[in-house]
């Protein structure tokens, strides 16, 4: 198995937001058992976190800079050789379990598709993504999600390339499918908080691509908007780390244009 691959999974399941919470407050039981003074001190920092990011998006901050760096299209250009759109809406433990396309947040991405398809009808379309589990890397979509193709009317002009994990591997194995990389602009969809880091990986490789973000979600520039749901707040804050932290990897490992790539 690829190490770069592992290590990534491996060390974020323990640094994301919402798993290293729950690691401070059983270390800090532990050393309460213990009597450790700072058990509480520790519980205390825990719970001023759990408290701020119930209250309030605290990711926004640094979520918005990467939504607004490669602006939407005003109007959508011209000459277009092909659109690329990654992977990463599609549930595929549930598709698999109940052979029903499922979706998450990011299903944006997948709703792009058909309305681009009917703007470039001779456009080349590319779907890229597989499992990016480490436990469970057969859940990819196939059929269930071949089959919302065909619901859409493009299943036949979509090439759907299914062994990548991470956006590294979009780009390097859709070169392989299509045989080099290709001629000519190509739209790139994926979410606006994702798109710095996969238009420098496109880039680098040689690809001429233009950016069509979607799936926004960053709500104010501040973070200071009381808004109580614990849930999504330390689910954004858990992508947004990780992208940052990805931009970063990604940069000094050679996979990228920039450390922070700009239209």
């Amino acid at each position: 198995m690829d190490f770069f691959y592992l290590l990534s999974k491996v060390f974020w399941f323990i640094a994301s937001p919402d798993n290293f919470l729950i690691l401070l407050v059983t270390i800090s039981a532990v050393l309460i058992a213990r009597k450790s003074n700072w058990g509480l001190r520790l519980l205390s920092i825990s719970l001023v976190c759990f408290i701020t990011v119930l209250f309030f998006p605290v990711a926004d901050p640094i979520l918005r800079p990467l939504e607004k760096r490669f602006p939407a299209p005003q109007q959508l250009p011209q000459n277009i050789e092909g659109i690329i759109v990654l992977g990463g809406a599609e549930r595929g433990d549930l598709a698999i379990q109940w052979q029903m396309a499922q979706f998450n947040q990011a299903a944006e991405r997948m709703m792009a598709i058909p309305t681009l398809a009917k703007e470039y009808p001779n456009a080349k379309i590319v779907f890229t993504g597989g499992s990016g589990s480490l436990l469970h890397p057969q859940d990819v979509a196939s059929s269930a999600t071949y089959k919302w193709f065909g619901e859409q009317g493009v299943a036949n002009r979509v090439l759907w390339e299914k062994k990548s994990r991470n956006t590294y591997e979009n780009a390097t194995l859709s070169e392989q499918m299509l045989g080099a990389v290709p001629s000519g602009r190509w739209l790139l969809v994926t979410s606006a908080f994702h798109m710095p880091r996969s238009m420098g990986v496109f880039r680098l490789r040689g690809w001429n691509v233009q950016a069509y973000p979607v799936d926004y979600y960053s709500k104010t520039a501040h973070g200071l908007r009381l808004d109580p749901k614990y849930w999504m707040h330390v689910r954004d804050l858990s992508f947004t780390l990780k992208e940052w932290i990805g931009l970063f990897v990604y940069y000094y490992s050679g996979k990228t244009d920039a450390l922070f790539p700009a239209p």
